[in-house]
This record gives C-alpha cells, sequence and structure tokens, in this order.
C-alpha cells in the first residue's frame, strides 16, 4: 500500500495512469477513472488543498481477480466529494474520501494477474500527452463500435419492425375475413327466421331490413306477415329491446305467440295482452313494441292495435297522408295491450308503411323523422314497390346520429284480377 499527497492536477492524474498501467487495466478503463479522479479532486487541488492518493491490491476469492483499490482524501476539504455521476463509479467512505475498487484482468489462460507493460528503460511509462492519446482513441474506438452495434440493432428492429407490421396487417386481414364470414352466416340465418314474401291478389308487399352493425346483423326488429282462413293478411312488426342474438329470440317468441293467437282466432284487440300473458312467465326480462295490422285485400279495410310501437303511415294515391295513432303499451309494460282498435280504409293506390323506430330516429328527433318520412315516401312513390322500402331508408339515413337497425314494410293495394 503506498500514500502520497498532490497538490497539483497533472502529477495526481500522471500518478494514476502509472498505477493503472502497472495493474494492466484496459485503456478504456484507466481513461474513465483519470476523468472520475478529475471530477473529485479538481475543486480540491484549484483551492490549494491537497489530495492524498492511495493504492493498495486485494487478493480475489477462489478463482476471482484480484482487485485494485484507489483511494482519494481530501483532508482540508470544506465540503464533502460528491461522486455523483462519474465515469467510474465510486463509494464515499468518508465525507471527504473516495475509492474505486477495479478487478485485475488476468493473463489469457492464467490464474495470475496480468503481467505490468514492457516498456524501455529510457520511458518505462508514457508521457501525459501520449497517455491521453491513447485514452481518447480507445474512447473513440469505443464510440465506433458502439455506433456500429446501434446501427446493426437499429436495422434489426426495421426488419423486426416490418416483420410485425406485415404480421399485423396479414391478422387485420384475416380478422376481417372471418367477421365478414361471421356477419355472412347471421345474415343468412336471420334471413331464413323471416317470413317468405307473399303473392296476395289485389297487394303489393316490400320489405327493407338493415341491421345497426353490418358485421352483426341480427337484432330486435322482426316482422311476420301471413294470410288469415278468410283471405285477410296479418302483419306483426316488432321491436325487442337490446341488439344480437338474445333480441332476436325475443322478437321471434312475440311473433310465435301473436301467430299462434291470430290462426286460433282471437280477436285483434286481445292478441298483445294475451301474448304479454303467455310470455311473461317464460322470459320476465323481454321487452317489446308491436303494432298488428290486419287488412282485407278485397275491401281494404284496416284494423290496427298497438303496444308502443311508432304509428303507421298511410299515404294515398292522391299525396295526402296521415299517421294512424292508437294509444297502448308494449310486452313487458305495464298493463300491456292496444287500448282501442284502429279502423280506417285503404283504397287502390294508396301505400301503408310500417316501420321501426330506426327509420324516424336516426336524427335523434322522431317528430323531425316522421316530417321527412312522409317526404321521402311522396318522393318515391311512383316507383316499383320492390324498391320503394330501401330508398325511402336511403333518403332517411342521409345523416345517422343514432344507428340503429331498421325495418320498413310497405303495403300498396291494386285492383284485383278479375
Amino acid at each position: 500500500m503506498t500514500e502520497n499527497s498532490f497538490y497539483a492536477l497533472p502529477q495526481l492524474l500522471q500518478a494514476v495512469r502509472r498505477v493503472a498501467n502497472e495493474n494492466g487495466l484496459p485503456v478504456e478503463i484507466r481513461a474513465r477513472l483519470v476523468l472520475s479522479v478529475t471530477d473529485v479532486a479538481v475543486g480540491e487541488l484549484s483551492a490549494g488543498r491537497p489530495i492524498a492518493l492511495r493504492t493498495t491490491r486485494e487478493a480475489g476469492s477462489h478463482d476471482d481477480s484480484p482487485v485494485l483499490v484507489i483511494a482519494l482524501r481530501a483532508p482540508r476539504a470544506l465540503r464533502p466529494l460528491s461522486t455523483a455521476d462519474l465515469p467510474l463509479p465510486a463509494l464515499a467512505t468518508g465525507p471527504h474520501s473516495v475509492i474505486w475498487r477495479v478487478p485485475v484482468p488476468k493473463a489469457e489462460g492464467s490464474s495470475l494477474p496480468a503481467p505490468r507493460p514492457i516498456t524501455d528503460g529510457a520511458r518505462p511509462h508514457p508521457t501525459a500527452e501520449q497517455a491521453l492519446e491513447e485514452e481518447l482513441r480507445a474512447t473513440v474506438a469505443r464510440a465506433d463500435a458502439l455506433t456500429a452495434e446501434h446501427r446493426r440493432l437499429k436495422h434489426e428492429l426495421a426488419e423486426t419492425n416490418g416483420g410485425v407490421l406485415a404480421l399485423y396487417v396479414q391478422l387485420e386481414e384475416r380478422d376481417e375475413q372471418l367477421r365478414k364470414a361471421h356477419g355472412q352466416i347471421l345474415r343468412e340465418l336471420e334471413d331464413a327466421l323471416r317470413p317468405q314474401p307473399l303473392e296476395i291478389d289485389g297487394l303489393e308487399l316490400a320489405v327493407h331490413y338493415a341491421p345497426a352493425d353490418p358485421n352483426a346483423p341480427t337484432g330486435g326488429d322482426l316482422y311476420d306477415w301471413f294470410a288469415l282462413p278468410d283471405g285477410t293478411l296479418h302483419i306483426t312488426v316488432v321491436d325487442a329491446l337490446g341488439h344480437g342474438v338474445r333480441s332476436t329470440r325475443s322478437a321471434l317468441n312475440v311473433t310465435h305467440a301473436v301467430r299462434t293467437l291470430a290462426l286460433e282466432g282471437h280477436a285483434l284487440e286481445s292478441i298483445l295482452a294475451r301474448t304479454h300473458e303467455i310470455l311473461m312467465p317464460l322470459a320476465p326480462e323481454l321487452m317489446a313494441t308491436v303494432l298488428l295490422a290486419r287488412l282485407d285485400p278485397a275491401t281494404g279495410k284496416l284494423q290496427l292495435a298497438n303496444g308502443s310501437h311508432p304509428p303507421a303511415l298511410l299515404l294515398r294515391a292522391d299525396g295526402t297522408s296521415e299517421y294512424l295513432e292508437v294509444r297502448g303499451r308494449g310486452i313487458g309494460y305495464p298493463l300491456p295491450g292496444s287500448e282501442e282498435l284502429l279502423n280506417a280504409e285503404v283504397h287502390p293506390g294508396d301505400l301503408l308503411i310500417l316501420y321501426t323506430d330506426g327509420l324516424t330516429e336516426s336524427r335523434r328527433d322522431p317528430c323531425e323523422g316522421e316530417l321527412r318520412l312522409v317526404e321521402a315516401a311522396r318522393r318515391h312513390a311512383g316507383c316499383p314497390l320492390a324498391d320503394l322500402p330501401s330508398a325511402i331508408a336511403a333518403d332517411m339515413h342521409t345523416v345517422v346520429l343514432h344507428p340503429d337497425d331498421t325495418l320498413a314494410l310497405a303495403i300498396r293495394r291494386t285492383h284485383p284480377s278479375p
């Protein structure tokens, strides 16, 4: 162990370099040590206060390398020495002392420390300028190596990101394919649940249905139409609360119950209340608005029963129109059923439109929607009936603030065949 005091920075650094060379420290470690010693000692030496340098060698345990211990002490320091942010981390063993513990490299293939570098007798140690140049070259070489490594890693990261992006695009495409396939299957199932078009002498019928989400076409908007034994056309329009398969099942339960009751001969004004009585024990969470219509194609006699559903629109052949309002409450509501039965007459050329609220409430204002529905019906009244419901829906949905399932049925009375 040796300890010497220094009053000038060059002499202190020369001693540190000499110790580093004698112990075979790599140039890069030596450069970090020199810079760290400078940071710690420059303040004291500039103020004319001495710095003591002590160096020792400690044996390593088992096969570990020996450790070079470099300690700086400032006996007259006015404030503690700082060890923060040093190029070579150090420990503060007291307010005025700092210590570095640096492993001494072994000679290759040997358990002994690396030998002291061989120098000629005239210059056993490099000058300060030579040592500084050597350290600078080592630093530059290290920086170049890090730059090359950074460039390589950046290139590998770019390739990895490209591969991940390509995989992400493939997954997105696959997901889109699955969504479309899923939607197609659901659309086919949904279409299978809807009744087939009817051919009734004296009437034309057409329907339009569009889900709120094309990839999830199931919903609670459903209709049913069929001819009663006396030739009267019965129509049921249902809007079950919610979306998805559960609401479709609720709507199916309503249409099946209504069809059964209608074919059994129950009066139209009693069917809604009776449907509620049948379904509530089986599905107490079910809620649905329902509109029932019966139209005699021979006489044009129309009967309507309503349970909380939007009113039917009757557009006369002369362009006049009226909403057929009937008070009532839907399935699952308190006091369900139609309060009365509305009777009207549909003349040849008249157009009857039944729909769900998705048609008129796309802009969140049902009153404004009803006014626009009348205008759209008049605008398209002259087109083929098969295209009329879809054309009206397209007009109504030029702006959609509230997407919802949409159902629209159009019935036009014609002159019956001779």
